[in-house]
């Protein structure tokens, strides 16, 4: 990684989840700005550019976080995006095989399953944001 921290941006509605994150993201030495739904985290993009996004997939709506990605592709179109979401585990869904026919309305670069492992982040971190 190069000398200048990079700022992820971290939405979620779980608290756990989230203080979780920003502590192991600031601890690999990346500035946070974290917030707890899409209001929330469409406030803070007016004040930040994050290097990256990490969004949980339900928020305040149940599509809240696909919604977020797409307004914030939309404003910074080269800024990387990991949607985490539980509902894989809950409904058997599978988002990551529909990410590799990468459709439109989707602008997401990686989808990762609650729990998430932090090597797994990490690992998504450094393919979307190498050097």
């Amino acid at each position: 990684m190069s000398a200048t921290r990079r700022t992820v941006l971290v939405v979620d509605d779980d608290e756990d989840f989230r203080d979780q994150m920003t502590l192991q993201l600031e601890a690999a030495g990346f500035e946070v700005v974290a917030a707890d739904g899409e209001a929330a985290a469409l406030a803070a993009l007016e004040g930040a550019a994050p290097d990256l996004a990490v969004i949980d997939l339900m928020m305040e709506h149940m599509d809240g976080g696909f919604a977020l990605a797409y307004r914030l592709k939309k404003r910074q179109p080269p800024v990387p995006v990991i949607m985490v979401t539980a509902v894989a585990a809950e409904t058997g869904l599978d988002f990551a095989s529909a990410l590799q026919g990468s459709p439109g309305w989707m602008r997401v670069d990686a989808m990762l399953s609650k729990p998430v492992r932090f090597e797994q982040l990490r690992r998504e971190i450094d393919r979307l944001l190498p050097g």
